[in-house]
């Protein structure tokens, strides 16, 4: 087992950060079955959709492409995709959030900046990449930008960067970011933070479980990246909160045993990201044109399409898709879509025949 430097996980006692939602409660305590549980998830995310958009907006929200790979259909459209492709394309993006304190102090948040050049050693994509051949792979992988380099485009210096966040650390290797504590071989030495001054906001139930991750999780994580960072790094929470004005952070466990999905308000209404679906229409499938979703939808009574590469609680996971669903308000371009912005969108590559999506929202931009 890998030693983390927070120790066991009885023992994460860090600090934390945010104002706690009343109206968004631990399902888990809800009396009954999943059933329950699902009813009551409606019912708090309505309750939090008036609470939220009374909390103003974030200052600006700037949206940042990172790099386009290939990802099994199986898993991006969960047993509802009827494509021939094996492989469908998502499109990993950087969200920028600005805003300003009640005492006047400005904050800035990255959501998923996602250092790709080690995400690429999480082992699935590790092993995926040794048995593709070179051409094949570049003909599959895109790279838009780097994290540094947008922060340099925005005008954004490093050590104005409050936080960081993911929905879940699947893939991520945060060691240049936050600095380590002792050498590391493969980074010639021990790397400095690139964001000194940043903190890491993630789920306890995370952390927790990364410290002795189950056979399901191993494919997904690297354990081995988190032995040297910093614990002081790290700002855990154990619900949902309010960071600022209209920015949040609510607890959608599911795709992994801590997912985290942010909600931003802007001039068009709520937003909600996260992976736990990878494309709009995932959450209306009745309006979608991909090859057996629709039908799908109708056949097994079920109103969503995870994303499931990991299966830990798989109707906990539905059950966050919906608090999702109910939070999101509808796309402005098409009201059949909702205003979810996947961190990694389905997008269309004409070497996956069958998953060009229906609908794409591409970016989230906003400017008080």
């Amino acid at each position: 087992m890998t030693a983390f430097p927070w120790g066991s996980a009885e023992a994460i006692d860090l600090p934390t950060i945010g104002v706690e939602v009343d109206t968004l409660s631990d399902l888990h305590k809800i009396d009954g079955g999943p059933g329950a549980r699902l009813r009551a998830a409606r019912r708090q995310g309505e309750a939090f959709r008036g609470e939220f958009a009374t909390t103003g907006t974030p200052d600006t929200v700037e949206t940042c492409d990172l790099i386009t790979l290939p990802y099994p259909t199986r898993f991006g459209l969960f047993r509802a995709s009827r494509a021939i492709a094996p492989f469908l394309s998502i499109t990993n993006r950087m969200l920028v959030i600005r805003w300003t304190d009640s005492d006047g102090t400005g904050r800035i948040l990255l959501f998923e900046p996602s250092d790709h050049e080690l995400g690429r050693y999480t082992p699935y994509f590790d092993d995926l990449t040794a048995k593709t051949p070179g051409f094949l792979e570049r003909r599959m992988v895109t790279e838009h930008g780097t994290v540094q380099g947008h922060l340099a485009r925005l005008g954004i210096r490093p050590d104005d960067i409050d936080y960081l966040m993911f929905d879940h650390l699947h893939t991520q290797d945060l060691r240049r970011w936050i600095g380590t504590t002792a050498p590391q071989e493969d980074l010639n030495g021990t790397p400095n933070a690139v964001f000194p001054n940043a903190k890491v906001i993630v789920q306890r139930d995370e952390l927790a479980g990364m410290a002795e991750l189950h056979p399901l999780q191993k494919p997904w994580y690297q354990p081995a990246a988190y032995r040297d960072v910093p614990a002081e790094a790290f700002l855990p929470i154990d619900d949902s909160v309010i960071l600022g004005p209209g920015v949040a952070v609510i607890k959608t466990p599911g795709h992994v045993f801590g997912n985290q999905s942010l909600v931003v308000n802007t001039s068009t209404g709520i937003w909600v990201s996260s992976e736990n679906v990878i494309a709009a229409e995932a959450l209306t499938p009745e309006h979608s044109t991909l090859p057996g979703l629709a039908k799908w939808s109708r056949q097994w009574q079920q109103e969503i399409v995870l994303n499931a590469n990991t299966i830990e609680t798989t109707a906990d996971q539905y059950n966050s898709i919906i608090l999702e669903k109910t939070i999101a308000d509808r796309a402005q371009a098409d009201e059949r879509f909702l205003q979810f912005f996947p961190s990694s969108e389905l997008t269309r590559a004409w070497t996956n025949p069958g998953t060009d999506p229906t609908f794409v929202h591409g970016s989230l931009t906003h400017r008080s």
